[in-house]
């Protein structure tokens, strides 16, 4: 671009691997589709081609592409908006005198400038927003014959309309079906109470936490407040998260070489009726946090079995294949923000102890550990080796 002196597809891919990073971090599961609008014209291209055959679309004398939002009768359906006023009809119609209704939107805008533009039999010119979701959707996730071409559908609140409304509407007169069962919209992320914008400067990125704190601390904290609302980003929350991950990891820490056992029934449909309920995840980690409380309980009181200890592990494991928390190594967990050059340095000082230890020099392998103290570096001696952690 003009500003940058990079091509579009370069700054795209920059992005896309800034995000992936980020997700991945985030220990997201990766998707096994990840359609471009690029790659996916010929699509598009179809689904307005189709609207158009159907008269659910209109084209202007520019070349510019309108839905009718008049020929569907559930249009506003989603947000439970209502039709502009007359009033404000006129208004429009003085604007852009050749759009039918305030709310038609374009699948297809003529380019006959520089702008970035795409040939197709409409001629130059590229797809509306709206429609690059539906053909997509359509193309690589739509069920075949059904009620519904997908089951869910997500975005940020202020994408309920016109974005989301306007995407129903197109891929329901499209393919006689709605486009999705359920949708699910995400509150805004805010710092301190305002709203997270780029035009604000008042961002702030993952890879900044990650500088501080791993993917894990920053996707429990996430996780901790309810998809609806808004999340108000402050480093006091987070800082609150990690102490409570750390809880579940010391607790598992206790229990270190131990068997894994089933996960106990009650827990599981406890955590489960909780993301049945609007996916409240945020009441399920309250439950989390009630489980390791009481599970320290009566690991302090010393009337435990040993289906008791490999139940507790059972459960952190079911949490970690729910919620994708509380699956790293303990130990590993509390190494985090240790480089590689001081991780061999502490597994050099390790292993000189060790071989201090057999050869009965008690005094080096006592400065040894002094040594790592100094360090803020914490060591344990197991039947399988000496095992360290950062002090927190």
């Amino acid at each position: 671009m003009k500003e940058t002196g990079e091509t579009l597809k370069e700054i795209t891919e920059k992005y896309i691997a800034s995000f992936e990073s980020d997700m991945e971090n985030l220990r997201v599961i990766s998707p096994n589709i990840k359609p471009k609008a690029t790659e996916n014209l010929e699509a598009m291209e179809k689904m307005i081609a189709g609207l158009l055959k159907k008269d659910f679309a209109y084209k202007t004398s520019s070349g510019d592409i309108y839905f009718d939002t008049s020929k569907d009768s559930n249009y506003l359906s989603i947000s439970g908006r209502k039709q502009e006023s007359e009033e404000r009809v006129s208004r429009l119609e003085n604007r852009e005198s050749e759009k039918r209704n305030p709310e038609d939107f374009v699948l297809w805008k003529n380019q006959n400038g520089d702008e970035v533009k795409f040939e197709t039999s409409f001629g130059s010119g590229r797809p509306g927003w709206h429609i690059e979701c539906s053909a997509m959707i359509e193309k690589h996730l739509a069920y075949k014959g059904t009620e519904f071409s997908i089951d869910i559908h997500g975005g940020g609140a202020d994408l309920l309309f016109p974005h989301h409304e306007n995407e129903a509407t197109q891929s329901r007169c499209a393919t006689g079906h709605e486009l999705s069962k359920y949708w699910l919209h995400n509150g805004f992320v805010k710092i301190d109470g305002t709203k997270m914008s780029k035009s604000l400067g008042n961002s702030f990125f993952v890879k900044d936490s990650l500088k501080v704190y791993s993917g894990e601390v920053l996707r429990f904290y996430l996780l901790s407040t309810n998809y609806r609302q808004d999340f108000n980003f402050s480093e006091v929350e987070l800082l609150n998260s990690k102490k409570r991950l750390d809880k579940i990891y010391r607790l598992k820490k206790r229990l270190y070489g131990g068997k894994v056992g089933e996960v106990n029934s009650d827990f599981k449909n406890a955590l489960l009726d909780f993301l049945h309920d609007d996916l409240n995840i945020s009441e399920t980690l309250s439950k989390v946090d009630e489980f390791v409380s009481e599970a320290n309980d009566k690991l302090d009181s010393g009337k435990i079995s040993k289906v008791e200890k490999r139940e507790i592990l059972g459960n952190i494991k079911f949490l970690d294949s729910l919620l994708g928390i509380g699956g790293t190594d303990e130990f590993e967990y509390f190494q985090f923000g240790i480089s590689e050059n001081q991780k061999a340095e502490i597994e050099n000082l390790i292993s000189e102890r060790t071989k201090a230890k057999k050869e009965k020099n008690f005094e080096l392998a006592d400065k040894i550990r002094n040594d790592l103290e100094e360090m803020e570096i914490q060591i344990m001696d197991t039947a399988n080796g000496t095992l360290w952690e950062k002090k927190s």
